[in-house]
């Protein structure tokens, strides 16, 4: 016992030091679309230049990664003042950059360094629309595909459609996939960034904001106000960014992801010092399969699942075994666990950011734990249960105590299917420790996140395939010990 305690604390603080990074550390974070993940990567690039920095990205919506700032788990990140105005600081309408300042101060936070350009948002039809403006959208029969955080927004969906007196039920769509949805004419209106990419590509037609909804959002750092006291070598620098990158750059930029098939460091890099060479051919999926950072990314996930599946044991086996022998709590008990296990995985990560103060690997920890409790508790309530009753009479004629009767007996006779429960719950958390990527936590899901915000399947596939092979060998590794337990009774027998 005392030896899977120290292994366990081990690998906990295995996964959690580097998450924690020291604080000579500068961690920039970034949003889950590929503008933030290229304005993180000039970030960081720009600071390390002048001390250690780190990127922290893909954490998801706005709401994670402003809570990762106010956290300290990250120093600052790539926003838009439109951004900031209505969705951060609830104001009903546009103000100014010194008044934003000033209600930021209070959080701890401060706004600065204007990237040069403005990414609106917009609404975009297919090019043979014949509709030109927002206003024509009312009281039209079409299929709206908007992105989950614009649906949300307090700029977004809620405020256009009071405006422009829309009234069509839009559809949750990933921003990722959306061009493609409406060419493939699954969707009739998406919302874009101004600056994306694709518009050209799929010919698009952006719909005039006729009644002036959108306000400015212009890109700038939302940063730590401790930022510049800690690292003012690199805070210098990334204040030399200011107006330097153009609408028509970031585009460019977001091309050379999306369309060419390149890495955001390798973008960044290229516009912060641009050479002649030009990369060659978009990387396929076994050279994204296999890169450099398979190894890092294997044993960031297979940490999460070790650790979550071992805390699992520790509390799940516990209360199975409370709630079999003690009938008033069964039902409680059951039921706390099951619930635990409804709560959305998105939800229950943006919960924990601000309750632990932190972002990365403990809170996805936290969640991980939480949903492998229900097979664990489940099966071991289920295996003490299903002990025969003559088993029980026997060891009470053997004068065996209820302690030693547990152990000597009902144990090991549930054991089967206790395992069965713990494997259930590796295989699942194998699967469910994808999600971690979207707080910085690392894993396969890493891939996943990228794969969606560029809509590449083989980035996609990269990320799935390794998870998909460790369930698989998580598995069969279960089923040779439950053959080896089986092999082993029947030579006691």
């Amino acid at each position: 016992m005392r030896t899977t305690i120290l292994f366990l604390a081990v690998l906990l603080f295995a996964a959690v030091a580097p998450a924690g990074a020291a604080d000579d550390v500068l961690r920039v974070g970034s949003k889950r679309f590929t503008e933030s993940y290229i304005l993180g990567e000039l970030l960081t690039q720009t600071a390390a230049a002048h001390g250690q920095a780190e990127h922290r990205q893909g954490l998801g919506n706005t709401a994670i990664v402003l809570a990762a700032l106010q956290a300290g788990s990250i120093d600052v990140y790539p926003e838009y003042l439109g951004t900031i105005d209505l969705e951060i600081l609830k104001n009903p309408k546009a103000t100014s950059l010194a008044q934003m300042r000033a209600a930021l101060a209070p959080m701890g936070l401060g706004v600065a360094v204007p990237l040069g350009f403005n990414n609106t948002y917009a609404l975009a039809m297919r090019g043979d629309s014949q509709l030109k403006k927002l206003s024509d959208l009312a009281r039209q029969p079409l299929r709206f595909g908007l992105s989950h955080e614009f649906i949300g927004r307090a700029d977004g969906w809620p405020g256009l459609a009071a405006r422009y007196g829309l009234t069509q039920l839009p559809r949750g769509l990933d921003h990722g996939i959306a061009y493609e949805a409406l060419a493939q004419r699954q969707v009739d209106v998406i919302d874009i960034y101004s600056t994306d990419a694709k518009i050209k590509r799929y010919g698009m037609k952006v719909l005039d904001d006729d009644l002036h909804y959108f306000p400015r959002y212009d890109a700038v750092l939302l940063y730590r106000l401790d930022l510049p006291q800690r690292f003012p070598a690199a805070w210098n620098a990334l204040r030399k960014l200011e107006g330097r990158i153009s609408a028509e750059q970031m585009i460019a930029m977001n091309a050379a992801v999306e369309l060419e098939g390149k890495n955001f460091a390798a973008v960044a890099r290229e516009w912060l010092a641009p050479v002649a060479r030009k990369d060659g051919a978009r990387a396929g999926l076994a050279a994204k399969l296999f890169g450099p950072d398979l190894w890092t990314l294997t044993r960031q996930h297979l940490v999460l699942v070790l650790v979550s599946v071992a805390l699992a044991c520790l509390g799940g086996i516990p209360l199975g075994i409370l709630a079999a022998l003690v009938p008033r709590v069964r039902q409680a008990v059951l039921a706390l666990v099951g619930v635990l296990q409804t709560v959305p995985s998105l939800a229950l990560l943006a919960m924990l950011i601000p309750m632990l103060g932190m972002i990365g690997t403990a809170p996805a920890l936290v969640a991980l734990f939480i949903y492998a409790l229900l097979p664990v508790v489940r099966n071991t309530c289920t295996a003490i249960l299903g002990v025969p009753q003559g088993m029980r009479t026997a060891a009470l004629a053997l004068g065996l105590r209820p302690g030693q009767r547990l152990l000597y007996v009902e144990l090991p006779l549930a054991l089967p299917v206790i395992l069965a429960g713990v494997k259930t719950a590796a295989v699942m958390s194998v699967g469910t420790a994808t999600i971690a990527a979207f707080i910085g936590a690392g894993g396969y899901g890493e891939r996943i996140t990228i794969g969606l915000a560029l809509n590449d399947n083989d980035m996609l596939l990269a990320g799935a395939i390794p998870a998909a092979v460790l369930a698989l060998l998580t598995q069969l590794l279960f089923e040779a010990l439950e053959k080896l337990m089986s092999r082993r009774a029947a030579t006691a027998n």
